[in-house]
């Protein structure tokens, strides 16, 4: 199979050459490269015969990955196809080393970010992480806490929004920007460092080796992996002095977790707004984007140009929400979600709602602390 660098590619006529995308029409609406056509993967065999047999067509997915049957398939067609190597991935790599040579370029770009949390974003975003904070006291003066950052739109955003709290805020707490590299691969990593300077957003970095070692577990391997990165998070955390640390889960990840607990684990939990850790004393881990819907966290996204990282992980690249075909439940509770949305748009706020007015007159059962009630346990009391 033949194949091209991206920093080959920008060398080319695009006069003369077909870029075809194959990622979703959602990703390829966000941003493609210059003069691309899309042909999502899913809908390629019905629609090949819409490309050029005169042109070499170089094919682009997410990753390089799911491209290469693409081109297989069109070399059996008698085109001259080649694949883009690293995908769009890389091509984002190199777009972001390009714009960081500009310093003034640079500045201004972080400064219109924060402008825009606070001006265009203030309603879906910025009240709703204030309210989020008081509403459920996540942060007290002098708290020093560690922000994790994975590199996607989500924590991103948190430490932006943290960033401006601090320096907008009545009361004085100290942030540390927290990024553990388990193993990405380089363009991710890059793209996580870039990205975090067009933000102005300092990092603290730290490496570790869980990619290696959850690399031959078959069963659950991505549970195994999170509680991992959660226990070296903390662990790192409380040796830099933090009594906090920060994750991005938003107002979609926590109805997600109920339905996934009323569908398939046939109990009613929630993703708690924030927990004392059980295995690190005095830490605590909160969600300061409790409220902030993702649909809001995607706007400020796209509203601001900007491109983060997908899916870090080596083992997942292929998900459903990285443009492959392999979905999980959570996906499932996403698709289930959006459904619910066409029907009544108030039923995701209600299914938010309900975890905050539990009527335990009207429940079988619930647990404790180890404890566990059921309604028949004073059932013959109530009616005296």
């Amino acid at each position: 199979m033949r194949t091209i660098t991206v920093e080959q590619l920008e060398q080319l006529n695009k006069e003369e050459i077909t870029i075809l995308d194959v990622r979703s029409k959602e990703d390829f609406g966000r941003k493609t490269i210059e003069d691309a056509i899309n042909i999502p993967i899913v809908d390629f065999e019905y629609r090949v015969k819409e490309l050029d047999h005169d042109k070499p067509i170089y094919v682009l997915c997410y990753t390089g990955d799911q491209s290469r049957p693409i081109v297989d398939k069109l070399e059996e067609k008698g085109f001259d196809a080649f694949n883009i190597e690293g995908g769009w991935r890389s091509y984002l790599r190199v777009q972001l080393d390009h714009y960081l040579k500009e310093e003034d370029a640079l500045q201004q770009k972080t400064k219109d970010i924060e402008r825009s949390i606070i001006k265009k974003f203030r309603k879906p975003i910025w009240r709703k992480f204030t309210k989020g904070i008081n509403e459920y006291n996540l942060i007290q003066e002098g708290d020093k806490i560690a922000v994790c950052i994975s590199g996607g739109k989500d924590s991103m955003l948190m430490a932006k929004l943290l960033q401006e709290l601090q320096r907008h805020g009545k009361f004085h707490f100290e942030l540390v920007f927290l990024v553990m590299n388990p193993g990405y691969n380089a363009d991710n990593w890059q793209i996580i460092l870039d990205n975090a300077k067009v933000l102005g957003i300092p990092l603290t970095v730290f490496e570790s080796e869980i990619f290696d070692t959850v690399a031959t577990i078959d069963k659950n391997p991505c549970y195994l992996c999170a509680r991992m990165r959660r226990g070296y998070l903390y662990s790192h955390a409380k040796k830099l002095g933090c009594n906090k640390i920060a994750l991005g889960h938003h107002f979609d990840d926590v109805i997600e977790t109920i339905l996934m607990g009323m569908l398939y684990g046939a109990k009613i939990e929630t993703m708690m707004p924030k927990l004392h850790s059980q295995n690190f004393e005095g830490m605590e881990l909160i969600r300061p984007m409790y409220m902030i819907k993702e649909a809001d966290i995607k706007a400020w996204r796209d509203y601001n140009g900007l491109h983060f990282i997908q899916c870090a992980c080596r083992f997942t690249e292929n998900c459903t929400s990285c443009g492959g075909g392999r979905g999980s439940k959570r996906d499932e509770m996403k698709q289930l979600i959006a459904q619910f949305r066409q029907i009544n748009d108030e039923i995701e706020m209600n299914i938010f709602r309900s975890i905050h007015n539990i009527n335990l007159k009207t429940v079988i059962g619930y647990h404790k602390d180890g404890m566990n009630y059921n309604f028949l346990d004073d059932y013959d009391e109530q009616k005296k």
